[in-house]
């Protein structure tokens, strides 16, 4: 692949991630409106703490845009490896801002609840509340599994994460439309319910959030890759014609782009042309199996037996 394919092959997938990205962030921008607007109007914490959740959402879709374009920028002087830890670092912002938002929605469900117990009556939501849970439920169901369908084709972990922000968002919906229900149908004595949805919302929020950082403080720390990928990766070297044996084998991930360190060896018998081809031949056999992207270093040894 020629430098102007490679480039326009990056334009392409930092447009499908930013065009995926951009419509979560407007129907984001809408679903904020109402829910805080008719949580608020409707008397009910959940949906209004659901509003904010998709408040956070605006920050990620954010993150996703300006970072993914730093992320896909070719390697350089100053970055040889290339720029793929901003999409690893984007990820980690995601999970920090979902922490956040959990810690701030748990807080207020639980001074609600401590309000009620102390004898405060919690009025009844608006039936506006249900329907806006519902088309909430709806709404981000099909963001996530749009955004995380493009995400693995293009092999986006910032675009993954953020689909599963959707579906956090889905499932704090869930949980609103629950509590909202309860409260709406059930009289004045199960109200609590809805306070107690917003601080269920907050323990979704801190799950997606450990599920989204986890691979990201992973990536950063230099972690290798599972190790059914290292037996791949392990095959697939040895696969390779004139491949005597290896060892040193390291693998990590540099954001959507894998990293491979080993020392192959050979026969000590044959050229370094004929060492050089075959270390090439590895190199080619990798990149078709994890991508033009992969980063290789290939370190030709003599074998000498078993």
């Amino acid at each position: 692949m020629t430098t102007s394919e490679s480039n326009n092959a990056d334009l392409s997938v930092v447009s499908v991630i930013k065009r995926v990205t951009w419509i979560g962030f407007w129907v984001n921008a809408v679903l904020m409106v109402l829910k805080i607007f008719f949580g608020w109007y409707g008397h009910s914490d959940a949906l209004v703490a659901d509003g904010v959740h998709s408040l956070s959402d605006f920050a990620t879709d954010l993150i996703v845009l300006v970072f993914v374009g730093l992320a896909y920028k070719h390697a350089d002087d100053s970055h040889p490896y290339g720029h793929g830890k901003y999409e690893t670092f984007a990820t980690l912002l995601i999970a920090v801002a979902l922490l956040v938002v959990a810690v701030g929605l748990g807080i207020g469900g639980i001074r609600t609840i401590m309000a009620f117990i102390d004898g405060s009556v919690l009025p009844r939501p608006d039936i506006w509340t249900l329907i806006v849970a519902i088309v909430s439920i709806l709404a981000k169901e099909y963001l996530f599994r749009y955004t995380v369908k493009v995400g693995r084709r293009i092999n986006s972990s910032s675009l993954i994460a953020n689909a599963w922000h959707h579906r956090s968002d889905a499932i704090s919906s869930i949980a609103t439309l629950v509590g909202v229900s309860a409260s709406y149908f059930l009289g004045e004595q199960w109200r609590i319910l809805d306070p107690v949805a917003s601080l269920l919302i907050a323990v979704f929020i801190v799950i997606s959030a450990i599920q989204i950082g986890q691979p990201a403080i992973n990536e950063l720390l230099e972690r290798s890759l599972p190790d059914d990928e290292v037996m791949r990766i392990n095959d697939i070297i040895k696969s390779v014609k004139g491949v005597k044996g290896l060892h040193n084998l390291r693998t990590r991930r540099n954001g959507h782009s894998v990293m491979i360190d080993c020392h192959v060896k050979v026969d000590p018998y044959i050229t370094v042309t004929e060492g050089h081809d075959i270390a090439s031949a590895v190199e080619a056999k990798l990149r078709d199996s994890y991508g033009r992207d992969t980063v290789i270093n290939i370190h030709i040894e003599p074998f000498k037996g078993a």
